[in-house]
């Protein structure tokens, strides 16, 4: 490193790395007294901290192996655009957020480049693909790990992981405040309230949003009274109200980030596509089935090539099934409207009593997770004088 401001380089994919990537802006902002400078790609999170993307990131938000291939090109091309831009700009430091195959796809393109390479969010070699890990010793110097039991995956082949605890924890999810919330829109308590949370790609919307509806039309058909909220992105908030166009109960749609914890905290219940989200519910201690559809042969080499009994985080941690999980050939309405019947009697509760154990094992135990990432990367990495905090 030079003697002048280091420019580190941040490389965030899609909605959950923003997210991410705009709390460890903050916390190396604060612990560097903001001396330090940003650049590089990252979403709307992120551009609220003061952030300017090389381009939009919402292009590049696609899972799964068919899936994928319509945008092959462009997602290419972009790749390309990052390595040169990275190129051109010599910062100090690299760091890719989440995204493993997009960031590693940048990384290889760079490996050249005489700079530090950190990936943060650890790649999920123990569950899939477990080959990967040597691919990112070739491309990165350094991992920060979300979850307790990864390091070990990556230090046995030589690659320095911390684990910094997993982002979650400093969401917010807790702080919901559910009755400002039903007064603001009118939803009266003796009503159950049902968060319904189908993704944050439009594929995934539109791969779960019919089965969430037709889930709600069966559980309204028992007779069971409900209100249901749907908390999405700006950018699919259109898509999502054409999609509940026909739903028996008009669901309120949420657009605004800051209104998905007050939603949580209001709702007796939830149906979440699999992913971090079913973690800010249970952290919101909201009972929740979850569920995932993918394309029949994306699913088919997923199903021989996953290595987990669960995809849970919490599941996995506990070594069963506590949050009810729906997946591909199983992700059917009858199915999602049992487990929520389930769920708003004594199983809500016992679920929520389970999980606490498991959502605190996800802490590093002293520090918030993106203070303990900006913290490593300042002093570990950059070799700066991080202070104490």
């Amino acid at each position: 490193m030079g003697t002048g401001t280091p420019l580190i380089y941040l490389i965030a994919g899609e909605p959950s790395g923003d997210a991410i990537g705009a709390r460890l802006i903050s916390a190396l902002n604060e612990l560097s007294g903001g001396a330090v400078e940003f650049t590089g790609l990252g979403g709307e999170a992120m551009k609220v901290a003061g952030f300017e993307s090389l381009f939009p990131i919402q292009e590049l938000s696609v899972m799964g192996f068919v899936e994928v291939l319509p945008h092959a090109r462009r997602i290419l091309r972009r790749i390309n655009e990052v390595a040169e831009d990275v190129a051109s700009k010599r910062p100090d430091l690299i760091v890719t957020i989440d995204s493993p195959s997009f960031s590693a796809r940048v990384a290889k393109r760079i490996a050249d480049l005489d700079i530090p390479k950190v990936h943060y969010v650890a790649p999920t070699v123990w569950a899939w693909r477990a080959g990967r890990v040597h691919k990112f010793i070739r491309y990165y110097d350094h991992l920060m790990a979300i979850l307790p039991f990864e390091p070990p995956y990556f230090e046995k082949v030589g690659l320095p992981c911390a684990f910094v605890g997993h982002p979650v924890l400093e969401y917010g999810a807790d702080k919901g405040d559910g009755d400002s919330f039903r007064y603001r829109h009118n939803l009266p308590a003796a009503i159950p309230l049902i968060c319904a949370l189908p993704g944050s790609r439009r594929g995934e919307v539109g791969r779960h949003i019919d089965i969430f509806g037709k889930a709600l039309e069966i559980l309204g058909s028992k007779g069971q009274d409900y209100n249901v909220v749907i908390p999405t992105l700006s950018h699919l908030s259109e898509f999502v109200r054409k999609a509940t166009a026909g739903w028996p109960i008009p669901p309120v749609i949420l657009d605004r980030p800051d209104e998905k914890y007050d939603a949580m905290a209001a709702s007796a219940v939830s149906v979440a596509a699999s992913g971090t989200v079913a973690l800010e519910t249970a952290i919101a201690r909201v009972p929740t089935v979850i569920a995932y559809k993918v394309n029949r042969i994306t699913g088919f080499l997923v199903r021989r090539l996953i290595r987990v009994d669960f995809v849970n985080i919490l599941n996995i941690l506990a070594d069963r099934e506590i949050v009810p999980e729906c997946l591909q050939e199983k992700c059917r309405a009858e199915n999602l409207a049992t487990s929520l019947a389930d769920l708003m009697g004594e199983d809500g509760d016992k679920q929520i009593a389970e999980l606490a154990p498991y959502i605190a094992q996800l802490g590093n135990g002293t520090e918030i997770p993106s203070m303990a990432a900006a913290k490593y990367l300042l002093s570990d990495v950059l070799k700066i004088n991080a202070g104490s905090h």
